[in-house]
């Protein structure tokens, strides 16, 4: 049987109804947010110099060369510069009021934005993708927060409407047709069987953590029947299932790259399309990972995808993915041996294996930024529903940002769900969520990414319990360049200058995150700002007092410093929208903005 044959052919669809979301009414709604969400993401990040009005109204000016127009809008200014912006409107100098549009927005404010001629039109794409994107899940019937808040891991997954709080162009996928968005995009939630090609073992390496190997890795995400089809495939062509590796490869990676700029490959037979497996999996936040709904215990796998998301190629380096196992297996070593992160329940989801495919000729003709390194690798990763105890419940920590068609916030239905006071419902999630970031870079020197897709929550009634951090291989730095770290790990030590260290608190988790659950929190009503900042500063005294072996570092760290250093990430993608940061050396690119005071400050413990 010719391979081929093996691989349905993308079905094809009703060129209406795949756009029957973008109607002029969902396009109106999803500029209005999204124009909120730039002018509050741009005034945070000094981008933007709002002027006050009086009464709690601002004003900013733009111009794209046809006159200047001026954005009126409520706002209240909330801890960490946090714009929470309600009505705005759009006027000409003239009084004319225009609609607002997110792409004359980006256009208007262009110079303050400092977008160059080569970012602004690939940045104007993005804005567009992402508006289509947020077209479409305000097409979806609502579902309230309530509703939501007593669902499972993956609707709830598939639920989320904001993706990156900070980012405003964040559902950029430069790549995907519109057909690739009802089949691939996480919020369609439409099933798909990952393709799988034999890869010539000459070209190809697998590496895999100390508890497992290949050929149980593949009975048990495949199973006998599967690799037997897939052996029978090899068979028919002259070719030995011994003399190759097997990979699983994202759909739309296959059609659109492998089958074209990889062709040389499959021809030569270096490269064998198998066809689909058999299990339907989901796409998860991040694109290019995919969660099994046909077998939840197995891995999740992470694919290359040569799409344009969010400032990177969302595409996985064979190179860097040969180290990945054995960074994870260093790490759930950490953890197991240390005595507060035991405390915490604390644990990750491993990256087991990967595999990854080298074309020497592109290698040979490219560095290591190049896309072309990035085409075809993969890793498995545990599924969080292996080691879920009875009783428990699984969610994505961005939920805890989710705010319903009515107002209604996620967190807070989980609040009630609970039957817990608001502060003793946050402590708790800080004990499980902000303990180990503070002991992992006090004691470690060791930051993570810990952001709402990299944290999945673990549920008891409404109530965190533990929580489970992911994508561990590609986003951990020891910020040490003197730590003792086996050679297989070495690459996630990266000299960090010793001001910015502290960022990966004061940034990621306050600045990133936290900024957002309590301006969702105090507009909710459930739990007012002070009461907010000072459970998280009291979360971060109780760690303290309990290793007071580090009280050297807090003092070279100060955790409760007036004031730290405003990180911008919008500021990275406006410079370069694609490739924001070298993951090697991550702290050469900050954009920084002056300072933002910091909200725990006030309640920086006393010593008794």
């Amino acid at each position: 049987m010719n391979p081929i044959d093996a691989v349905n052919p993308v079905e094809a669809m009703n060129p209406v109804e795949v756009v029957s979301h973008l109607t002029p009414e969902l396009w109106e709604r999803a500029n209005r947010r999204l124009v909120r969400k730039a002018l509050a993401e741009f005034a945070h990040e000094r981008l933007l110099t709002p002027r006050p009005l009086g009464d709690g109204r601002f004003a900013v000016r733009g111009d794209c060369g046809r006159g200047e127009v001026e954005y009126r809008f409520t706002a209240t200014v909330m801890s960490l510069d946090h714009w929470h912006i309600g009505e705005v409107t759009r006027h000409r100098l003239s009084g004319e009021t225009l609609p607002l549009d997110a792409l004359e927005f980006v256009t208007e404010m262009r110079g303050p934005l400092g977008l160059s001629d080569e970012v602004l039109p690939v940045y104007l794409e993005e804005i567009t993708s992402t508006l289509a994107s947020l077209a479409y899940k305000l097409s979806r019937p609502p579902v309230g927060a309530a509703e939501l808040a007593k669902a499972g891991f993956q609707e709830i997954e598939a639920a989320m409407t904001e993706g990156h709080p900070c980012f405003v162009a964040n559902s950029g996928r430069i790549g995907y047709g519109i057909d690739d968005h009802h089949r691939y995009a996480p919020e369609a939630a439409a099933p798909v069987r990952l393709i799988w090609l034999a890869a010539h073992r000459d070209h190809t390496t697998f590496t895999c953590s100390r508890d497992i190997d290949y050929e149980r890795l593949m009975r048990g995400e495949l199973g006998e029947e599967v690799l037997a089809r897939f052996a029978a495939t090899l068979a028919g062509l002259g070719l030995d299932m011994a003399d190759y590796l097997l990979v699983p490869v994202h759909p739309w990676q296959w059609w659109n790259r492998i089958s074209v700029t990889f062709a040389a490959e499959v021809a030569e037979r270096r490269l064998v399309c198998l066809g689909p497996g058999d299990d339907e999996h989901l796409a998860q936040q991040s694109v290019r990972t995919f969660f099994n709904a046909s077998a939840p215990s197995k891995h999740y796998v992470k694919t290359a995808l040569s799409v344009l998301n969010m400032g990177f190629m969302r595409g996985l380096s064979a190179a860097y993915m040969e180290g990945t196992p054995a960074i994870n297996d260093w790490l759930a070593d950490l953890i197991r041996d240390d005595e507060v992160l035991r405390a915490t329940r604390l644990t990750i989801i491993r990256e087991r294996a990967a595999v990854g495919y080298r074309n020497r000729l592109y290698e040979a003709a490219t560095d290591r930024y190049s896309p072309y390194r990035k085409m075809l690798a993969a890793l498995w990763r545990e599924s969080p529903v292996a080691g879920l105890e009875p009783g428990r419940r699984l969610a994505t920590m961005a939920s805890l940002l989710h705010v319903d068609d009515d107002g209604r916030s996620f967190a807070a239905a989980l609040i009630e769900q609970s039957g817990l006071a608001p502060e003793v419902w946050l402590r708790r999630y800080l004990d499980a969520y902000l303990v180990p970031l503070l002991h992992a870079f006090y004691a470690y020197d060791l930051a993570f990414m810990p952001h709402g897709e990299n944290v999945i929550l673990v549920l008891d009634g409404g109530a965190v319990e533990r929580v489970i951090f992911k994508d561990i291989a590609e986003e951990i730095v020891v910020m040490d360049p003197d730590a003792d770290l086996p050679p297989e790990v070495a690459r996630i030590r990266a000299e960090v200058p010793e001001e910015h260290r502290l960022l990966s608190i004061f940034t990621d988790v306050f600045d990133c995150f936290l900024r957002f659950l309590n301006a969702v929190l105090a507009t909710d009503g459930v739990l007012d700002e002070e009461a907010f900042w000072r459970t998280v500063a009291e979360c971060a005294t109780a760690y303290q007092r309990s290793v007071p072996h580090l009280a050297d570092r807090f003092l070279r760290y100060d955790l409760f410093a007036e004031t730290h250093p405003l990180s911008c990430l919008n500021r990275l993608q406006l410079r370069d929208n694609r490739q924001m940061v070298d993951l090697t050396d991550p702290s050469a690119a900050l954009q920084m903005a002056g300072e933002l005071v910091n909200p725990i400050a006030p309640f920086a413990p006393v010593d008794p």
